[in-house]
């Protein structure tokens, strides 16, 4: 059983949604690719969603909603983003925009705006600007102090739920030199203001998410009291860099439902079509094609989990880790689309029949999660900030580093471990050369039999992490401080994303021994491998099959395809 009995949560929203190729169902396949076709915004599906309270699960339990541990909230938009990644993302808007607040409002204002999300109040957060994009320390929308108050003028652009929403957060200067020091955060509700001190700006379309409201705001001397800032004067940055955290972490979820759906609906085209005389399933480069993207999914399932968990179990480390699943998750889960696409063929393409349009919106909808919340340059750079000092603790750490590092992976992995409290506030900007992924993984080894071939990929991940080693120092010798803005450094963050990535799947499945098949880990290492260019395979035909067979077994069962044991309801499994 899950902790807080995720799975019964999550089937009790399944079977509130019905079955979503029922067009009569709160939430169908059909009606979803019928507003997507309008660009329209999903108002009923977000309301047939708060009727079941799934906007509970971004209130603090503290504060009378349900929002215990970020996994249940995280693994019931995964439930929803199979369904439709723009409902999801609409919903996940506000929750993303309750962080500033969770973090570091007082009491009263966090309860305040609690209560409101409560009672259906929607929130935007409004980050970025036109001219500057992820460069947030070059905004320019200004907060000048006035008596009471603040003045609020300039722009914010590119912004979800922008137009939609009651309350808008947004990040403005507050000191006159633009230093890290120099930003704060408000709270601008709309309804509360004369008419001209909000302006909304147009409607920007969308390749994908076509129904999500992306647009902007202009704020024309927008005059807010002091009781409208979040936290203190000055902490704006410092607080807007906490909660990309969790937002890293969180829309991943997006990605994982939509490849659910995509294989889904790939494997049921590979069960049903017979071509050269048998089914494209039994054909074996389709069938170890199927195989590799179940494992992919594993890989981004286990790296996302590990994100997400931490936020409460190592809360200090989040920087990294949140990180490493931004750029792990979407950049293989869109390749792995890719791969599904061939396998579907020429109907991947086809729009007419629901099957095959969920799999092109799919297929669409998925690149947001690449560049929402920080793009790949901007994760990486998290990541190469703080590699030197990454990489020396993991290879360098203590025996009994090793051994507290490996308790606290056992709760973060350990999917039926009960989680310590979210404890927002002490995480951290940087991780101080912490990681406990790879830290504890020679205790996580230890706990494999010694000839295994996934203690011997693990031996393997601990020599590359040796050898990335040696590559920064030298590159430190030869490029001095260039080596900090280097293609080269961020190159060697991508592979210390991979070896994280590959550290994940190890920490899951030793924590978890009766949800993860060896066969399915084995050829999950071999997927990272690839793309770390080991010359040495890991995996053999042995464990392809066995990965087939999982996957097989999980759509028979109409379950999810997942490490968790969620159900679906029953004629899921049939498109």
């Amino acid at each position: 059983m899950l902790p807080n009995d995720l799975r019964t949560l999550a089937e009790s929203l399944e079977c509130h949604l019905g079955d979503p190729h029922d067009p009569h169902s709160a939430m169908s396949f059909a009606r979803v690719l019928e507003l997507d076709e309008r660009e329209q915004y999903p108002h009923e599906l977000v309301s047939a969603l708060q009727c079941w309270g799934l906007h509970e699960y971004v209130v603090p339990a503290a504060d009378g909603g349900r929002a215990v541990d970020i996994h249940d909230g995280y693994s019931l938009f995964r439930l929803v983003a199979r369904r439709d990644a723009t409902t999801a993302t609409a919903m996940s808007i506000t929750a993303l925009s309750f962080m500033p607040i969770w973090i570091a409002a007082g009491d009263e204002q966090r309860r305040r705006f609690a209560t409101g999300l409560q009672r259906g109040l929607r929130l935007a957060w409004g980050l970025s600007e036109r001219a500057h994009g992820s460069d947030i320390l070059a905004n320019e929308m200004v907060a000048e102090r006035v008596d009471g108050g603040y003045v609020l003028s300039g722009e914010k652009w590119l912004i979800g739920n922008a137009t939609v929403a009651d309350v808008v957060l947004v990040f403005a200067r507050t000191g006159e030199s633009g230093a890290p020091a120099g930003y704060s955060i408000f709270a601008v509700e709309k309804r509360a203001l004369p008419a001209g001190a909000v302006e909304p700006l147009a409607h920007e379309p969308l390749l994908g998410l076509r129904g999500i409201d992306m647009s902007g705001i202009r704020l024309n001397g927008c005059r807010l009291p002091e009781s409208a800032r979040i936290g203190p004067e000055g902490a704006g940055l410092e607080i807007a860099l906490k909660s990309s955290q969790l937002a890293r972490g969180s829309i991943t979820s997006i990605a994982l439902g939509c490849v659910d759906t995509a294989l889904r609906v790939t494997l049921d085209f590979a069960r049903e079509r017979e071509i050269f005389g048998r089914r494209v399933l039994d054909i074996p480069y389709s069938r170890r094609q199927l195989a590799e993207c179940f494992a992919d999914l594993m890989i981004a399932e286990a790296t996302a989990l590990g994100a997400v968990r931490g936020l409460q179990v190592t809360p200090a480390q989040s920087s990294i880790a949140t990180a490493v699943a931004k750029y792990v998750v979407p950049t293989l889960l869109e390749g792995t689309l890719a791969q599904l696409a061939v396998v579907l063929g020429a109907r991947h393409f086809l729009r007419g029949d629901a099957r095959h349009a969920m799999f092109q919106k799919a297929l669409r909808d998925i690149r947001v999660v690449n560049f929402a919340d920080g793009n790949t340059v901007v994760n990486l750079k998290v990541i190469a900030g703080q590699l030197a000092r990454l990489v020396d603790r993991g290879l360098g750490a203590s025996e009994p580093e090793r051994d507290e590092a490996a308790v606290r992976v056992a709760t973060q992995f350990g999917l039926d471990r009960e989680l310590p409290p979210y404890r927002p506030a002490e995480q951290e900007v940087f991780a101080r050369g912490c990681d406990d992924i790879l830290v504890a993984l020679p205790r996580t080894l230890a706990r494999l039999e010694e000839e295994t071939p996934a203690a011997a990929a693990g031996e393997r991940i601990m020599r590359a992490v040796a050898e990335l080693q040696v590559e920064l120092q030298q590159l430190r010798r030869e490029r001095g401080r260039e080596a900090a803005r280097s293609s080269e450094l961020y190159a060697l963050a991508e592979r210390y994303c991979l070896l994280n990535a590959a550290a994940c799947c190890l920490h899951m499945y030793v924590h978890n021994p009766d949800a993860m098949d060896s066969g399915v880990l084995m050829l999950s290492l071999e997927r990272l491998a690839m793309r770390l260019r080991w010359p040495e395979p890991l995996a053999g035909p042995a464990d392809v099959e066995a990965t087939a067979g999982v996957l097989e077994h999980l759509h028979a069962q109409s379950r999810l395809f997942s490490i968790l044991p969620i159900s679906l309801p029953a004629a899921s499994r049939h498109v």
